[in-house]
């Protein structure tokens, strides 16, 4: 079998963890969750021959088998010489996020993937629903995340080694320092929206004065799902300096966000887009172009409206990102 040439993807240090990231990561969520798992399956196996480590799933995601029968598909044909050589993030689903249900669902993901362990275990969201709720739910389903308790359980799984690092999405700055006020580990990773039209400043820098490394998710503005916008790939800015360039709207994105010190998710599971994702490391973006995208008009896409609720412990979209919308 003729190997095609790989991406060698740059890693990014985790906090005192003395544990690496993958820079770029491949996303696996596919909408409706659940659809297309032979997709997936396809898609990983040929992210991994061009040059993709970390991959990223969620239980909510149902991506999480696809992805296990990808890894073992990979190591089979030698596309990979072992699990190691692989950076697995998954997440807790919010009808799990009670002390007692944390540790069975990071099992439940292992088993789905096939693993014995993996490298990122998230907290989904700031938020919990009723034991056992799934996607989608009802407002009266929600109820308060026990942000301490919840945490222990994350350390609990750090520390039998079933997870590497332990970590947080959609944390805005209030709710990190909650988490951090009890947290004896503190969370390696916090996975945010973030792109050229939601940019994070405030987040970013208390997230770096707390040793917190971002993942941004949606890169590109999640085009095709329930939250995402084309505002990124419709971006005057950013098709201005991709013509100039010669490079696509895409990989200006995806520079901007390298080039924030974060790392990043991207999906596609379109064979050419994958390899296009990846050619972004052996050119910079000037700091006139940064300039330039600096002043690009502020959109949050992901905002996660459902979780709003006059009986439920948010009951604004200012109270859920802490004003950061």
């Amino acid at each position: 079998m003729k190997m095609k040439k790989e991406v060698s993807i740059p890693e990014a240090p985790l906090g005192s963890t003395g544990k690496t990231i993958p820079l770029v990561g491949f996303g696996t969520a596919q909408f409706p969750f659940g659809a297309a798992t032979e997709v997936v399956k396809e898609s990983v196996v040929h992210a991994i021959e061009v040059g993709y480590r970390h991959f990223d799933t969620a239980a909510i995601y149902q991506s999480e088998q696809p992805l296990g029968e990808a890894i073992a598909e990979a190591l089979r044909l030698g596309l990979i010489k072992s699990r190691n050589e692989l950076f697995i993030t998954s997440k807790l689903w919010l009808g799990h996020a009670h002390r007692q249900l944390v540790l069975p669902a990071l099992q439940t993901s292992l088993k789905n993937l096939g693993l014995e362990y993996i490298d990122l275990y998230l907290i989904h969201f700031p938020g919990s629903l009723k034991p056992g709720t799934g996607f989608p739910f009802n407002k009266e389903d929600i109820v308060p995340l026990d942000y301490e308790a919840v945490w222990e359980a994350m350390e609990e799984c750090q520390n039998l080694g079933l997870t590497k690092s332990i970590g947080v999405s959609n944390f805005a700055c209030k709710k990190l320092e909650r988490l951090l006020a009890t947290a004896k580990i503190p969370p390696a990773v916090n996975q945010v929206e973030l792109n050229p039209v939601w940019q994070q400043k405030k987040l970013r820098v208390f997230c770096e004065k707390k040793g917190i490394h971002i993942t941004a998710y949606s890169p590109l503005g999640a085009k095709g799902t329930r939250w995402g916008t084309n505002r990124v790939m419709e971006c005057q800015v950013l098709k201005e300096i991709a013509n100039a360039r010669g490079k696509s709207v895409a990989q200006v994105s995806l520079r901007w966000v390298y080039q924030q010190g974060v790392s990043l998710v991207v999906k596609s599971f379109n064979k050419e887009r994958m390899k296009e994702n990846l050619d972004i490391f052996d050119w910079e973006l000037s700091a006139e172009e940064l300039q330039k995208i600096e002043q690009i008009p502020q959109y949050r896409g992901s905002r996660a409206e459902v979780h709003v609720s006059e009986d439920g412990p948010y009951k604004s979209l200012e109270d859920l990102w802490d004003g950061e919308i």
